[in-house]
């Protein structure tokens, strides 16, 4: 959620600067700061928004050539101008996204070394260590070096030394960095969109990447070094996340987009082999070490995550775990002590949720945290944890990369709070893995829309279907009939496949098509006896299945093979089949994609 930018040039930067924060907003944060290198090293801090840093800037009517800025969200020490960032130590001045997990065995060494704290953050120790490091006589790069290799957890940093007055030295481990290219200055920023105005080439640095970037040069070490100029990609508007660029629909876009929106919900959230519990706010590992249940609550598709999630919590963390539909909850009475209420809404604004948030405050709950894609929204404000979903603006009603950034962040919810109950090291490794892997997966996913694209072709002229699944996939089936209904008018329903018998088997016949979301786990042979039910009622079955598993292919069926993944990712990469499905009998339909009928994108009424 932090944003960095910074510049070095032969003009006056702070303009460059504050305008780059601005672009950033979007992001959410508490603070802002500037740190301008003009005649040594000047400060410039305050608390809310960026317009104020801009007002005391403009007091102070700064010349700096070079400086680097910051917008900050608070999870170590509170919103004060003392912890906004930037931070310094002597002529060096840092900002830092991310969580330095060791910063409290970094903070009692540099105290021992005679270093004094004067905030309550982990990015302090870094400005110190950095400091340090340059008392030796060698590099500002070596300095960099050295400071790294004492680092744990995931950062994306940007530091000045005033002793370097032309140089930024930037370091990306864990959270994104990009460096852009001018003439006769260059730039640095945790994304692009924050030097639109000033350029339209970019270097996207891998992990592990050093670089150092001076007015007329850029010189990057580490990971996968080459030549600058040959990773050099020039961006025009069509990558603006609110632009449809070339797809016909916004829908499609969205769904197109999803393997870099996870990525980016993962961005500063994973060290090497762990989930970071700092990523959910101040306090966040002492909330989940009390969280002895989990209530979620959610409307639509969030409340199809939060029943995702209820397997997830009960698997992996072993603790219990309520889903509740936020008009419902809030009618209720609740006696909860040590739960955590997650409340799930892309907007933040839907109105039933809020609504059931608030009445949280009258009830016993340990503690409030929300999943949101909008970060100055009311239910960002009003809870005590949150975590952004990140992934961009939504503009399709339907929702889609919001959904799947909702399960990237449950499970890193799970496995953050696992941690501190039944969730073994062992387990939440492989849980740490499969995240890191999902974009690729993802990626593989979506070739399948020709295939796809075929087999909707056949739902045109269909009045009904039915979705079926089992497990953490019944939710994913019951998202799959949601999307159906939402974009192309068609009547489905999602239910559990071991339901069949108990009602909806009545309704199946060969005018209602069956979908069945059927990955590779201990209930596929529950499954395979579900499906054969439904196959001698003469349905066409068409069967979402893993692709390493042996899954018959008789007349009446069709088998689209899935990438194999871990199980924990299992309901993510299925959602994808189900999103595509849903697009194209929709525009085989010739419906609105983006805007159905009778719909609208945030419910802020009852």
């Amino acid at each position: 959620m932090c944003g960095i930018v910074g510049v070095t040039a032969k003009r006056e930067v702070c303009g460059i600067l504050l305008e780059g924060l601005r672009r950033l907003e979007y992001r959410g944060y508490d603070s802002a700061g500037v740190a301008l290198m003009d005649q040594g090293i000047q400060r410039i801090r305050r608390v809310g928004k960026v317009q104020v840093l801009a007002d005391a800037c403009e007091e102070l009517e700064p010349t700096a050539v070079m400086g680097i800025a910051h917008t900050r969200w608070a999870t170590h020490g509170k919103p004060t101008e003392a912890n906004a960032h930037p931070h310094a130590s002597g002529g060096v001045a840092v900002v830092h996204n991310g969580i330095i997990e060791n910063h409290q065995e970094l903070r009692e060494t540099l105290t021992g070394l005679g270093y004094t704290f004067e905030s309550e953050t982990d990015t302090e120790v870094i400005a110190h260590l950095l400091n340090h490091e340059l008392q030796q006589p060698d590099t500002f790069r070596d300095a960099m070096d050295r400071v790294v290799d004492q680092l744990e957890g995931a950062y994306a940093i940007a530091a000045i030394d005033q002793h370097h007055p032309e140089t930024i030295m930037a370091v990306r481990s864990g959270s994104p960095l990009v460096v852009g290219l001018g003439i006769g200055e260059n730039y640095v920023a945790s994304d692009p969109q924050a030097l639109r105005p000033v350029t339209d080439r970019f270097i996207f640095l891998e992990e592990g990447e050093i670089v150092e970037i001076t007015p007329k040069e850029i010189s990057i070490a580490g990971h996968h070094s080459s030549a600058v100029q040959s990773r050099a990609v020039t961006l025009d508007e069509r990558h603006d996340a609110a632009d449809k660029g070339n797809y016909r629909h916004y829908m499609l876009k969205e769904i197109r987009e999803q393997p870099l929106t996870l990525e980016r919900t993962l961005s500063g959230r994973l060290s090497g082999t762990h989930v970071l519990s700092r990523a959910f706010g101040i306090g966040a590992e002492e909330i989940f070490a009390r969280t002895q249940a989990v209530q979620i609550v959610a409307c639509g598709s969030s409340y199809y995550a939060g029943m995702v999630a209820r397997y997830w919590f009960e698997r992996y963390a072993g603790i219990p775990c309520q889903v509740e539909v936020a008009s419902e909850l809030r009618y209720r009475e609740q006696v909860l002590p040590n739960t955590l209420l997650v409340a799930i809404s892309q907007s933040g604004e839907t109105a039933d949720t809020l609504a059931a948030l608030r009445n949280a405050a009258e009830s016993d709950y340990l503690a409030t945290l929300c999943l949101c894609n909008v970060p100055n929204s009311t239910m960002v404000r009003e809870t005590d944890l949150k975590l952004m979903l990140e992934a961009g603006p939504e503009i399709c009603v339907a929702s889609t990369k919001a959904f799947t950034n909702q399960l990237a962040d449950l499970l890193l919810l799970v496995a953050a709070v696992g941690r501190f109950h039944a969730l073994d090291d062992e387990m939440h490794q492989e849980i740490v893995q499969a995240l890191k892997d999902l974009p690729a997966t993802i990626e593989k996913t979506l070739k399948l829309d020709d295939q796809i694209r075929h087999i909707a072709e056949q739902f045109v002229e269909k009045r009904h279907a039915l979705f079926l699944g089992r497990g953490s996939h019944y939710p994913i089936a019951l998202e799959g009939a949601l999307k159906l209904k939402e974009i192309s008018y068609i009547h489905a329903e999602g239910y559990p496949a071991g339901e069949l018998k108990h009602g909806p088997l009545a309704l199946v016949d060969d005018d209602m098509p069956v979908v069945a979301v059927a990955p590779g786990d201990d209930l596929i042979e529950k499954l395979k006896s579900n499906l054969e039910e439904v196959r001698a009622r003469g349905a066409k079955l068409y069967i979402f299945a893993d692709e390493h598993h042996d899954m018959p292919e008789p007349e009446g069926v069709e088998v689209l093979n899935v990438p194999s993944c871990h199980r924990s990712v299992s309901p993510i990469v299925y959602t994808i089949p189900v999103q595509l499905l849903a697009y194209h009998v929709a525009v085989f339909k010739g419906t609105d994609v983006d805007q159905p009928r009778n719909l609208a994108k945030s419910v802020t009424v009852e």
